[in-house]
């Protein structure tokens, strides 16, 4: 693996001040671009591992603080957290992404040609609609994420998409998911579905041990590189 570099780093928003941890391979080489969204928790310790990970592959990682304008919480407390996510509006929450985006391209080693978005849970939903706003994004691996009701964003879709679900989900219906995939095929966009059977929300999360499973999260991290690396190379 190579060097990684860690950084908190802070720009502009839209009447906000963001922060962002980002880790990225030791380099002048220009690399392809990961943002990675939280989930409800915050940005905590697990989304910078896995923001870590896209670095030890090579990426420039990116995990913004979607909580920047909520005073940067982080919390273990699911009634909290479910405060925290209704209070962050979904227009806030993309015009932070969009911001995020936009300090991606003033990195001298990012390629801006080669940027991609996953997101776990909430930031599920914002990985699948991000690249319904902008061209800029060339890949999105949303896993579990709420999917827009009606589906007309998803006309403006513009990346192939692989949407990673768990079938005992007690949050994302199975009518949801098949919702996504019918959208998919009517609009013409790129995309697939990879449900995990036996798996429920957030099973790739490995500091929850109540709902990890390692097999799959093994796989679907597997086919998550698979696709960006296809999309991004």
């Amino acid at each position: 693996m190579a060097d990684i570099r860690e950084t908190m780093v802070q720009f502009s928003g839209e009447g906000v001040a963001l922060t962002a941890y980002v880790a990225a391979p030791v380099t002048k080489e220009q690399r392809p671009a990961m943002i990675i969204v939280q989930e409800w928790w915050g940005l905590n310790d697990h989304i910078k591992d896995i923001a870590k990970r896209f670095a030890g592959e090579g990426y420039v990682a990116i995990a913004p603080d979607l909580y920047s304008r909520l005073g940067h919480a982080v919390t273990t407390d699911s009634n909290e957290a479910g405060d925290l996510m209704n209070r962050l509006s979904q227009e806030d929450g993309l015009k932070d992404l969009r911001a995020t985006l936009l300090y991606l391209k003033t990195v001298p080693e990012v390629d801006a040609a080669r940027i991609g978005v996953t997101g776990f849970c909430m930031g599920g939903f914002y990985a699948l609609m991000l690249p319904c706003l902008t061209g800029d994004i060339k890949a999105a691996v949303p896993f579990y994420g709420q999917v827009p009701n009606p589906d007309t964003p998803l006309q403006n879709l513009g990346c192939p998409v692989l949407y990673i679900y768990g079938e005992d989900d007690g949050w994302i219906t199975k009518a949801d998911v098949q919702r996504l995939a019918t959208a998919l095929k009517k609009y013409k966009k790129p995309g697939e579905v990879k449900t995990y059977p036996g798996a429920t929300h957030a099973f790739f999360n490995d500091t929850r041990k109540e709902v990890y499973k390692p097999a799959e999260a093994k796989d679907a991290w597997a086919r998550t590189l698979a696709f960006f690396k296809e999309h991004l190379a």
